[in-house]
């Protein structure tokens, strides 16, 4: 708990101080822009019982403009991050395992994620958002994801704002977009697995992931 608590007293100067966080490589980071694509990996994803999780959507800029997104939706394994630019048939397809109560989906700040899936006619199930689960660490408010790695990890988790805010919807992304995106997923799975692991996460919660686990033994 010694190291916890110092580690929460780290400022945002400090944790630019600490070890790079490792990435996915480059080769384990699969861009899908066609159905054809989602259809060779169908059977892959749908055995897998959590993934990281993310999206990713084109900044608005005007008064009163209304996003349009998700334009990239990005799911992670240990091994791989999928980076789905969303379409309407990709976007069909990927409907039944944002849906599927039984394939756990974990990341940070996920709030504005559900609702504009609901938006689209798709209803999230299993989606955990880890922004609350570090109490233990001091915190009582909602922490990101750059903050969580330093806590976790004890490393930095780069976050360009330039890459951030730029336009997701492009037909190409380029190669620091691809990292950007692919390395929130990943990130959060690895928080989660950290936070599971050292019993982090409220009662609540762990209940709540029992409960989509057991169901997706007992399913497969």
């Amino acid at each position: 708990m010694e190291m916890q608590q110092a580690t929460a007293l780290l400022s945002k100067e400090q944790i630019r101080t600490l070890p790079a966080f490792q990435n996915l490589s480059a080769e384990n980071i699969l861009v899908i822009q066609t159905l054809e694509q989602c259809m060779a990996i169908q059977t892959e994803l749908h055995a897998i019982a959590i993934f990281g999780f993310d999206t990713e959507s084109k900044p608005t800029f005007k008064v009163g403009e209304k996003s349009t997104g998700p334009h990239l939706i990005q799911l992670s394994t240990h091994e791989k991050a999928y980076l789905f630019q969303v379409k309407p048939d990709i976007l069909n397809f990927l409907k039944p395992i944002l849906e599927n109560e039984h394939q756990l989906k974990v990341g940070f700040g996920l709030k504005n994620d559900a609702s504009s899936f609901r938006r689209k006619e798709i209803n999230p199930q299993s989606m955990i958002d880890l922004s609350k689960s570090f109490s233990s660490f001091g915190y009582t408010h909602q922490v990101g994801i750059q903050t969580a790695i330093a806590l976790l990890f004890q490393r930095y988790f780069v976050k360009s704002k330039k890459i951030s805010t730029s336009n997701w919807a492009v037909k190409n992304l380029s190669p620091q977009q691809i990292s950007y995106a692919a390395a929130d997923a990943y990130a959060a799975l690895r928080s989660f697995e950290q936070l599971n692991q050292q019993q982090l996460l409220t009662p609540q919660l762990q209940q709540q992931i029992m409960r989509i686990l057991q169901g997706s033994a007992d399913k497969a």
